[in-house]
């Protein structure tokens, strides 16, 4: 199979709100791990904090899903492999109620809430709608590739 191409250095990854399977954030993750396996990476990190959320949650380690995507799988099919190989089983209703968490999930501790606020002061300091990560992102993915705040 040839290697899907994602060039994280030109375009932003899908949103994170994007959903695969009912999952927010896999997606974004498979664009990062596309790009990372195919040297365009640029800014973005695969296994990052927020990529974490969805591993835990789905029961699927990095390193092996980084191999499945490897092997040039379309979304489809690494959404196939990972139903198969989790080790949580989550079920439809389980994967809805945690993808509408994270998609209002804001920073909780004290450290996050400082680093947030820097950020949004950085992108938008006007912009008083901002709460959750994922419009946080959005943001900072606009602004990253010439769009204004």
């Amino acid at each position: 199979m040839k290697l899907l191409k994602v060039d994280l250095t030109k375009q932003a990854p899908r949103s994170a709100r994007v959903k695969l399977g009912g999952f927010v954030i896999l997606p974004r993750m498979l664009d990062k791990c596309r790009a990372l396996l195919g040297g365009k990476i640029g800014e973005y990190h695969y296994n990052c904090p927020l990529d974490q959320q969805f591993l835990t949650f789905a029961g699927i380690d990095a390193d092996a899903l980084k191999a499945q995507v490897a092997t040039g799988a379309g979304d489809g099919d690494v959404l196939a492999w990972i139903i198969a190989n989790s080790t949580a089983k989550p079920n439809l209703a389980a994967i809805e109620g945690w993808s509408a968490s994270q998609e209002r999930r804001g920073p909780m501790a004290v450290e996050m809430r400082e680093f947030y606020q820097e950020c949004h002061q950085k992108l938008a300091p006007k912009r008083e709608d901002l709460s959750s990560w994922f419009e946080l992102l959005d943001l900072d993915d606009y602004v990253s590739f010439g769009g204004r705040a």
